[in-house]
């Protein structure tokens, strides 16, 4: 096909996240076919400043997708959030005649794009968190991954407090975020998940489950929090003076974000990479790429980055309906 671009840059930014390598595959693999060159951008909107540049074709990209982590690295850069940083940026592309830069990160890495993009660069947008909190898209590359390791983690530990009948205060990622905290704590059985999404009284919606946990013969807990919340030490000792019940502290951390992603990303991953290019090949930018339930679909990136993501109180109401609380608790 006639390309409408004919070199296109690759980065990825903020976090990293189980299935960016994918995506590069996807994106390298996709742009080969149809006649793109690829430059790989390592460090991400930093590299792009100082022009930390790698060539990209099949070779490069051989084998990654199984890889965590994201071979073209990742950093944050306060140069390029000043005005200076974007026209060095913009200049860099120009000079190596990149026609358009396709980002691979979070919303910080989509309002970066979108400033870029004012200096003349066409861009393109790809979702991808553990944190699956990207207002525009139903889902995140990495969010499966982080979840089934966080969840592996969790039923090690169940094993552990269930031999001790103690208390089990576990802290998760998800930024300011509770939906990697909920999902671990439904498919774990926890006995209270905390999330920054609903308020909650701890005396209520803590002490109160983990007595009512008891008087139904449980003699082991684990508590959910995401990181967002109250200190997990602080909530522990809250629950020990409380209840008297031992209680052990885990915070999972970037352990989170590491290992192989699992085949939703690296299949979500490839498929968003292949459509970003396909997109700038047709003469499509300015756009990111996004999740609509089953259904990948594409956005205009300032719409993208205007949009609100509503949380799912139906699947909180339905964790608290499985965590021996009464009606009113409901409601």
């Amino acid at each position: 096909m006639n390309s409408a671009v004919k070199r296109i840059g690759v980065l990825t930014s903020g976090g990293d996240a189980p299935g960016m390598n994918a995506a590069i595959r996807g994106i390298v693999r996709t742009a080969q076919c149809i006649g793109i060159d690829c430059i790989g951008i390592r460090h991400g909107y930093a590299g792009l400043i100082r022009g930390d540049f790698i060539p990209l074709s099949e070779k490069e990209v051989k084998g990654i997708t199984k890889r965590g982590g994201t071979m073209l690295y990742t950093a944050r850069s306060t140069e390029f959030m000043t005005e200076a940083g974007l026209q060095r940026a913009a200049d860099t592309c120009k000079y190596m005649g990149i026609e358009a830069l396709i980002v691979i990160g979070g919303d910080g890495t989509f309002k970066g794009a979108l400033n870029l993009s004012t200096y003349g660069v066409k861009v393109m947008g790809i979702p991808c968190t553990i944190d699956n909190d990207i207002s525009c898209s139903t889902y995140t590359i990495g969010f499966d991954t982080a979840c089934n390791t966080a969840i592996e983690a969790v039923d090690r530990l169940n094993d552990t407090m269930q031999s001790h009948e103690r208390c089990s205060v576990v802290e998760v990622m998800g930024h300011k975020a509770g939906y990697l905290a909920l999902n671990v704590g439904i498919a774990t059985g926890a006995t209270i998940t905390l999330i920054p999404e609903v308020k909650y009284d701890f005396e209520r919606d803590v002490i109160g489950r983990i007595r009512t946990a008891r008087l139904a013969g449980r003699s082991h807990f684990m508590v959910i929090v995401a990181e967002a919340m109250e200190p997990v030490h602080a909530i522990a000792d809250k629950i020990f003076d409380a209840t008297g019940v031992e209680t052990r502290v885990t915070a999972l951390g970037h352990v989170q974000r590491g290992g192989e992603p699992l085949m939703r990303d690296r299949v979500t991953a490839t498929g968003m990479g292949y459509k970003a290019v396909m997109l700038l090949a047709e003469g499509q930018w300015g756009r990111v790429i996004a999740m609509c339930g089953d259904k990948m679909v594409d956005i205009d990136i300032g719409d993208a980055l205007a949009m609100e993501k509503e949380f799912d109180h139906d699947m909180y109401k339905m964790f608290t309906a499985l965590t021996f609380l009464d009606k009113q608790m409901l409601e």
